[in-house]
């Protein structure tokens, strides 16, 4: 098996904006997530990132800006040991009817493609059931963390659209132990 894990960013690695992460300053790492990744990172998986950033089709910032948040992430991430391998963004709003935007799989095929694998049972991990949706549609194997837009599910069940074998973690954290300690007993 690849020792892949696909993973969203805003609400999943860093805090979520209802006015949208626009600046390296507004991107904030979620408590625990960034060595969550560097636990992944020392276990030998391979972490690569699948963000719809509309942002950058709704002109609230641009590729610079955008450049920006990943170095941000990225030198945060190597303080901790962490590593994320490559960063795959849609950059299209909804009304621009593209391909990679979740909840379609596009962004995920273009990972696949890129990585030269098939995506079927890697985890994919999320905040919003889009996430998901989008993973699920290639093979991967859904995580929700109850962290950003999945706050809303801590005190309520799923709702019957996400995918069957949903597994629900308090944040990334606790996905990380999860996979490298619960996962590998199951098998």
């Amino acid at each position: 098996m690849t020792k892949l894990v696909i993973l969203d960013r805003d609400g999943t690695i860093n805090e979520d904006r209802d006015d949208y992460v626009k600046s390296a300053d507004e991107w904030v790492p979620i408590e625990g997530s960034l060595e969550a990744i560097a636990r992944l990172s020392h276990a030998g998986w391979r972490v690569v990132v699948a963000s719809n950033q509309s942002g950058l089709g709704r002109g609230l910032f641009d590729m610079a800006t955008l450049n920006a948040m990943h170095e941000k992430m990225h030198k945060l991430l190597a303080l901790e040991g962490g590593k994320v391998e490559a960063v795959f963004f849609c950059p299209h709003t909804t009304e621009e009817g593209c391909d990679c935007r979740k909840p379609l799989s596009g962004l995920f095929e273009q990972i696949g493609a890129r990585l030269g694998l098939s995506l079927k049972g890697v985890p994919a991990v999320g905040d919003s059931l889009r996430d998901l949706q989008a993973g699920y549609g290639v093979g991967c194997e859904p995580h929700l963390v109850l962290t950003g837009k999945g706050v809303v599910y801590r005190d309520q069940a799923l709702s019957p659209q996400f995918p069957e074998q949903t597994r629900v973690h308090q944040n990334l954290y606790a996905f990380s132990d999860w996979l490298l300690h619960e996962k590998d007993a199951l098998h």
